[in-house]
């Protein structure tokens, strides 16, 4: 068995050429063949140069040296540094990936990276709001500013259209048809599908492209972007997180409401209303069923608990306590 590393040893010695090469090739396929984001690219990055590092520190120069036993002992380690269940999951996926890759490309034969496997982690259901906590959260923006129009569209295009703050501002103009209560989106993978929208949404972005965008964009009259900042400039994610935040506090929620949680709020809420499965997928533009089936989970939780709470006879009454006392 190898010897596993302490936690705090010393900075990741350079990487083999063999495996800073292998590397870079990742990198480029990932972005050019599977549109990863630069986030996603960062992650990959980061953190199979991390994996690579601790195979260079045991003194395995080349990916094809990789067995069983190496990968077992690069488990054990990331165990070592303290790593969250699902920080650990990750860098697995990301390995694996990384050897699939390697493959492909005949850098090896076979891949002994699939064989490596994280430990089983517990399903942590999604974070929504309850229809009451929604109806506050969008009551917030203060409507006699262009900002504050701006922000109204904003939560109610995420929660009527299930979109993703990535999809919210990369919307062009040409993406809208208010006519139909459309907006076609740009997913991740660069994957295209059509968003719907309500009548309440269809009303705040009709206003907010009528008397808000136009104070917004001032001179700058060349920029497409459907949501504007103060400078006239497209609206960055960082933004509508920053402005969901403020939001949250004034509407007195105590809970930490991203942009995803309104994606998920959407999802939740149409099943809640009797909405087929496969319809919900198809809005929120999940390739795998198996992806969306976990807001079914949350689903039937909160009718579980509105059952619990309303039904005269589905928790222990006083004459049922009596009785058992007796």
């Amino acid at each position: 068995m190898l010897p596993l590393e302490r936690s705090g040893a010393s900075p990741h010695p350079p990487l083999p050429r063999e495996m800073e090469e292998q590397l870079t090739g990742f990198l480029r396929y990932l972005d050019a063949e599977r549109s990863a984001s630069p986030h996603t690219l960062a992650n990959y990055g980061r953190e199979v140069r991390e994996f690579l590092a601790f195979l260079a520190r045991q003194g395995v120069r080349s990916c094809g040296q990789v067995d069983r036993e190496v990968l077992r002992a690069y488990l054990a380690w990331l165990g070592a540094q303290g790593y969250a269940r699902g920080s650990v999951a990750r860098r697995v996926a990301e390995v694996r990936s990384f050897g699939s890759y390697l493959q492909r490309e005949g850098w090896l034969a076979g891949s002994p990276f699939l064989g490596l496997r994280a430990p089983k982690q517990g399903r942590r259901l999604p974070d929504v709001l309850s229809v009451e906590e929604t109806v506050a959260l969008l009551g917030q923006p203060d409507l006699r500013t262009p900002q504050g129009l701006r922000d109204r569209t904003v939560l109610e295009v995420l929660y009527a259209g299930g979109l993703r703050v990535s999809e919210l501002v990369g919307l062009d103009l040409t993406d809208v048809d208010l006519e139909r209560g459309e907006v076609r989106v740009l997913g991740k993978g660069d994957k295209e599908r059509v968003a719907l929208l309500g009548e309440p949404a269809r009303h705040w972005l009709r206003a907010y492209l009528s008397e808000g965008r136009p104070k917004l964009a001032g001179a700058a009259r060349g920029e497409e972007a459907v949501f504007l900042n103060r400078w006239g400039g497209r609206l960055t994610a960082r933004s509508v997180q920053t402005l969901l935040r403020q939001y949250t506090i004034m509407a007195g929620l105590d809970k930490h409401i991203t942009p995803h949680v309104l994606r998920h709020t959407f999802a939740t809420h149409l099943l809640d209303g009797g909405a087929d499965l496969r319809v919900v997928q198809e809005l929120l533009g999940h390739a795998q069923l198996s992806t969306t089936q976990v807001y079914t989970h949350v689903s039937r939780s909160q009718v579980r608990a509105v059952y619990l709470r309303a039904h005269p006879r589905a928790q222990k009454g006083e004459e049922q306590a009596a009785e058992s006392r007796g």
